[in-house]
């Protein structure tokens, strides 16, 4: 289920569904690069203004699922306009800063992305653009970006199914004139 926060800008409205804590799992494989399972945390929050706030953090998993080591950080900033066009600034760990630009689907929670700008530091790894697609499907969020080299032409590289996380403090502060004790609730 889709929420719109009260003090939730207007004009980010369209982008609600991305909104909260996401975690999850993937795949990464892209040419001279290791093969691996990933795990994903991906938040999306806002303070009232314009944009959208993201981070998200990824880490390799071993054949039981447990964090091995980092793989990839970014963040950044996500904002949409009266004509659905999506805009994203974002940074990668890697020493990458991108400029993304896409469209929200008519009548359906997916954005289209690709990167308009790249700038690499001198230690980041070659690295030309790519694409993201990001869908709201039975309320979970799933990904798929694509990337390109100059060694390399536009390829998927990571993809992942992320579903909401909750928090129960969120529900509990809904709930008016609890018993002080916690057992009381139950007699």
């Amino acid at each position: 289920m889709i929420q719109i926060p009260s003090d939730l800008h207007p004009d980010l409205v369209p982008l609600a569904f991305l909104l909260g804590n996401w975690e999850g799992a993937g795949v990464s494989d892209f040419p001279g690069a290791e093969k691996c399972n990933f795990g994903q945390e991906a938040t999306f929050t806002h303070d009232g203004r314009d944009f959208i706030e993201y981070v998200s953090h990824t880490w390799v998993l071993d054949s039981e699922g447990k964090k091995v080591r980092p793989l990839e950080t970014e963040s950044g900033y996500w904002r949409i306009d009266k004509d659905r066009k999506v805009e994203v600034v974002m940074s990668r760990d890697q020493g990458i800063i991108e400029v993304w630009y896409g469209e929200l689907a008519e009548g359906k929670p997916q954005i289209d992305l690709a990167t308009d700008a790249v700038a690499r530091t001198a230690h980041a790894a070659p690295y030309s653009g790519g694409k993201r697609l990001y869908g709201y499907v039975n309320s979970d969020l799933m990904w798929v970006g694509e990337k390109a080299t100059p060694e390399v032409e536009l390829r998927p590289y990571m993809s992942a199914h992320l579903k909401k996380v909750v928090d129960p403090r969120e529900w509990a502060k809904d709930l008016k004139d609890l018993p002080d004790d916690g057992i009381a609730f139950f007699r």
